[in-house]
């Protein structure tokens, strides 16, 4: 079966962030190949999004969705390639410095403190004030995840495991993230919760914050983001709108039916 045609690129080979209206580019992944030993795993992958845009990296489990968010936040050393953040290159930074720049990552593992409350949970995740960005307190993260607001002294382990992605998401914010990665957000959390992270989602990207998300649940992607990527063993196989993957039933077919 031949390959889709790829989408308009700018100068670099970097992809054209579609549907953008304009608005400028806060992160840049531009050719990143990444290595686990001397397994090769991302090849060339190159990625852009834009302030106010959620931006969803489709595939299927293995595909290479994870380490992409892990390469761009340091946590996987990209071997050649370059990860840009608001025009600067992050791509040899560690993972705690890339964090204090104003980019969130959410794991998919979560990675709450089990033992410590909703609210020291939150503190954990504090940042100092950033120019250009509401800072968020618990307050503002309660009208955002209403169940939160209503247990800020529960154990983070007595919490069920969708109570416990929006902490690790509320947790993120605290940070003041102009962009946040979000691996895996909808895995194993009921369908109420995976609702109210649609909402959640789409408020963060009405305040103008950038959204790259892994998934695999392709519904939920259609509630929330602007464009896709597709990976596939490690490459970028597509890129384009929503409505364009919406469209192409031969590439949904080829890359995301089980």
């Amino acid at each position: 079966m031949a390959e889709p045609a790829p989408r308009p690129t700018v100068a670099g080979g970097q992809p054209r962030g579609v549907g953008s209206g304009g608005r400028g580019v806060t992160l840049q992944v531009a050719g990143i190949n990444t290595f686990y030993g001397k397994a090769h795993i991302l090849f060339d992958v190159a990625l852009e999004v834009h302030a106010g845009e959620v931006v969803v990296l489709l595939g299927r489990n293995g595909a290479g969705k994870s380490t992409s968010l892990k390469s761009i936040i340091g946590m996987v050393p990209v071997h050649t390639g370059s990860v840009l953040f608001d025009g600067v290159e992050i791509t040899r930074l560690k993972p705690h410095e890339i964090a204090r720049q104003g980019l969130g990552y959410v794991p998919e593992e979560r990675r709450i403190f089990t033992d410590l409350t909703v609210l020291e949970n939150l503190e954990v995740g504090r940042q100092s004030p950033r120019a250009g960005v509401q800072t968020w307190d618990f307050e503002r993260i309660g009208r955002l995840f209403p169940n939160l607001a209503r247990m800020p002294q529960r154990p983070g382990g007595r919490m069920s495991g969708g109570e416990q992605q929006m902490l690790t998401i509320a947790r993120t914010l605290m940070g003041n993230p102009r962009c946040m990665l979000l691996d895996e957000p909808s895995e194993g959390v009921a369908p109420v919760i995976v609702d109210q992270m649609a909402v959640a989602i789409r408020e963060l990207k009405a305040q103008g914050v950038a959204i790259l998300l892994s998934e695999q649940n392709l519904r939920f992607a259609q509630e929330v983001a602007d464009r896709a990527y597709i990976i596939e063993k490690g490459r970028i196989r597509f890129s384009g709108t929503m409505a364009e993957l919406d469209a192409n039933d031969e590439v949904r077919a080829q890359y995301l039916a089980i």
